[in-house]
């Protein structure tokens, strides 16, 4: 069965560790706020200008004057603060971000992430994703195996413009936990009672398959 959004984040969320300071990309990656591991404090960081982002507010909570840097509406941890935009991407320029969670239309086996544009579609464009994959000292991506149509979204080679290059360590999608390294993508885990041939028919870069494969356990 393949993974909800939200048990993709729930997977993720156990990359966290005790003092990351971490940026959450818009859509599934805001999620993982929601599932911290308990026993770690980790302190989220939004570009727009927050440090120490909670998780989703409840409707009794709504502030409409805190959002996130996709314009959501979120919660502010005990000792949050607030400054503008421009010590945000100081702080992701200057390498003080420990690990970044970004969603993408493709991932290929080079480590390159497009997620930005897809030509002849509306999207809502770069925001601050490049400043975060040349500056976050890990990428984590979050996304499905494949898109609407059945095709995969794991590649030799990406198809659409980058939004960096050879930056990408690893990827959960609604199928799998991956690796990526030595050009090609290594098989860590699978989405329970997910086959590993269908992971494989459903990834076209080189998938590197070990004699076990573990279902991944939330």
């Amino acid at each position: 069965m393949a993974l909800t959004r939200e048990q993709i984040a729930q997977r993720i969320a156990q990359e966290l560790k005790d003092g990351y300071y971490v940026n959450l990309g818009i859509g599934i990656p805001t999620l993982v706020a929601n599932y911290i591991p308990k026993g770690i404090q980790v302190c989220f960081q939004s570009e727009n200008g927050l440090l120490g982002m909670g998780p989703y507010p409840k409707e009794s909570e709504v502030d409409p004057d805190l959002i996130n840097a996709g314009k959501e509406t979120v919660t502010a941890a005990i000792g949050a603060s607030f400054f503008p935009s421009s010590e945000s991407f100081a702080m992701i320029r200057g390498g003080h971000i420990d690990l970044t969670v970004l969603g993408a239309f493709e991932v290929d086996i080079h480590g390159n992430i497009a997620s930005w544009m897809i030509p002849g579609k509306l999207v809502k464009g770069m925001g601050g994703a490049m400043d975060l994959v040349a500056g976050a000292n890990n990428i984590i991506v979050a996304m499905a195996h494949a898109n609407k149509e059945g095709e995969s979204k794991l590649l030799r080679n990406c198809t659409l413009p980058l939004t960096g290059a050879h930056c990408v360590r690893k990827i959960v999608t609604d199928l799998a936990v991956l690796e990526v390294k030595n050009k090609a993508f290594y098989l860590l885990e699978r989405a329970p009672n997910v086959s590993v041939d269908e992971i494989k028919a459903k990834t076209e870069g080189e998938l590197v398959i070990p004699a076990e494969v573990p279902e991944i356990q939330l």
